[in-house]
């Protein structure tokens, strides 16, 4: 598991590898908003190691002002906020996004957000707008799993067919409501959809009672390098009203951003 992290980010030679440094890493990652606490057991089979190697870095966490524990079980201390911190203050992105968000978001009333993809997730790099969203967990550093949203469709039509080919491989699509695409079929058809529409609306597969909209957020070279959405209770705006409402707005945003990006 430890190994093919590290061959998907990037190519390293062997010898540059830090095994204890990525199992350290594997082990702080297990912690997510299913399971907050952790005890030795639970974070070995999340993390891929043996439940001794999983308590010595636990520990080593601990130690290190990272975890916090019980005795027993384990759980992330505000020192991890340092790492989302740093890259929220240093990174180009989010700043250079921040602006069109916060304009969009006084233009309408609703919650804009902008979402790269990593994994099998997107994450939250820049939000604004009204704090009545916050109840969806769509807050700065949010990680929602990519298949469901429609952030996540976006970042996945914008890669080549043998790289989302490769994505797809041997993935069970996990159903999170009942609206949820879990059939690779379809969902293959969707990514296609998305592919010729350049946008995609994503109706309560995720989490009952949200619709969302999402658009590409391309470079100069035309590389997609993030996606902006925004989201909506239905009782709020139905799945139509927002392709024809918000979706010129987010389109056009996109243009004005592409130079900057």
């Amino acid at each position: 598991m430890i190994a093919q992290r590290g061959a998907i980010s990037m190519a390293i030679n062997k010898a540059d590898f830090i095994e204890g440094m990525a199992k350290g890493l594997a082990v702080l990652e297990s912690f997510d908003t299913e399971r907050q606490r952790l005890n030795a057991t639970l974070a070995a089979q999340r993390a891929g190691l043996t439940r001794a190697a999983a308590r010595r870095h636990l520990l080593t966490l601990t130690h290190l002002g990272y975890l916090e524990t019980d005795g027993g079980y384990f759980w992330l201390a505000p020192k991890v906020l340092r790492f989302s911190g740093s890259y929220l203050a240093s990174a180009r992105l989010p700043r250079m996004l921040q602006p069109t968000l916060n304009r969009l978001a006084a233009q309408t009333s609703e919650s804009f957000s902008a979402v790269v993809l990593d994994g099998d997730h997107v994450v939250i790099v820049a939000r604004s707008g009204s704090a009545r969203v916050l109840a969806y967990g769509l807050h700065l550093g949010a990680r929602l799993p990519a298949h469901a949203t429609s952030t996540g469709r976006v970042l996945l039509a914008a890669r080549s067919r043998s790289e989302f080919n490769a994505w797809m491989k041997g993935r069970e699509l996990p159903r999170l409501t009942a609206y949820t695409t879990v059939e690779p079929k379809k969902f293959r058809d969707i990514i296609a959809q998305v592919r010729t529409q350049d946008f995609c609306i994503a109706s309560q597969e995720h989490e009952l009672g949200v619709h969302a909209l999402a658009v590409p957020l391309r470079n100069m070279d035309g590389r997609t390098v993030a996606a902006l959405n925004v989201v909506a209770a239905p009782q709020r705006l139905e799945a139509r009203a927002m392709e024809t409402g918000l979706l010129p707005l987010m389109q056009e945003a996109a243009r004005e951003l592409r130079p900057m990006l």
